[in-house]
């Protein structure tokens, strides 16, 4: 009986944590860009994100952590995975990290309105004119300290080997709000999707540098994109 009284007691726990995400996530406007790091919905977020690493058996290795500025940067990585951008917010919760993504994922049930009280931003790759709004206010969020922002160079996930071709760009960004930009590189991460969540699956996170805001303001973003692939591509 005792068993069985723990067992009631987790899943009236596990449905209260999810009819509380729900409840949550019902207020949000989906047709307004929010300007304000929301810190209850990234309460939400967070919570909801550990849950997701600890029951998908995820362990991560993080390396080189300790170059991450404790001011606002722009974050640069490869993107192998769905997962890359939650194991990314998770491992940098201080930092608060708003991700510029895919209208599409604006659309997913709770997590897409969750995300926008968050700042995250969606960008519409098909347009420039759009495109150029979107790096604007990623610049004008950082500059007014809300967040820090990730972005992807390639633009979208690579199920292949070696890097896609860069959009630069985005590490217009770094220079508009005359910040640093950090480069990090994810490894395994594709295959947590074949392993979640029976089977746990080792994923390194491994920051390889930073580049000053002095370095990037003085480069190109062409230059700029030539040294983070080179950074990503090492060993």
């Amino acid at each position: 009986m005792v068993v069985l009284y723990i067992i009631l007691g987790i899943l009236a726990l596990a449905a209260a944590y999810c009819l509380w995400v729900i409840l949550s996530s019902v207020f949000i406007n989906t047709r307004k860009e929010y300007d304000v790091n929301s810190r209850y919905y990234r309460c939400v977020l967070y919570s909801a994100t550990f849950l997701a690493v600890f029951f998908g058996r995820i362990k991560i290795e993080i390396r080189g952590k300790e170059q991450v500025p404790a001011g606002r940067f722009l974050l640069v990585s490869n993107h192998r995975s769905k997962f890359d951008p939650i194991l990314t917010w998770h491992i940098l919760r201080r930092q608060d990290v708003a991700f510029i993504s895919k209208k599409e994922n604006f659309s997913v049930p709770f997590f897409g309105r969750i995300i926008r009280k968050c700042c995250f931003m969606a960008i519409d790759r098909e347009n420039p004119r759009a495109a150029l709004k979107t790096v604007e206010r990623a610049a004008k969020l950082i500059q007014n300290d809300e967040v820090s922002v990730g972005v992807y160079p390639e633009g979208t996930r690579n199920y292949g080997e070696g890097l896609l071709p860069f959009h630069n760009g985005i590490f217009k960004i770094a220079q508009k709000a005359k910040v640093p930009i950090v480069v990090l590189k994810l490894t395994n991460t594709a295959q947590i999707q074949h392993n979640f969540p029976l089977r746990r699956t080792h994923v390194v996170m491994d920051f390889k540098a930073v580049l000053s805001a002095d370095e990037v303001r003085t480069m190109r973003t062409v230059e700029i994109g030539e040294r983070v692939r080179a950074l990503l591509l090492e060993e």
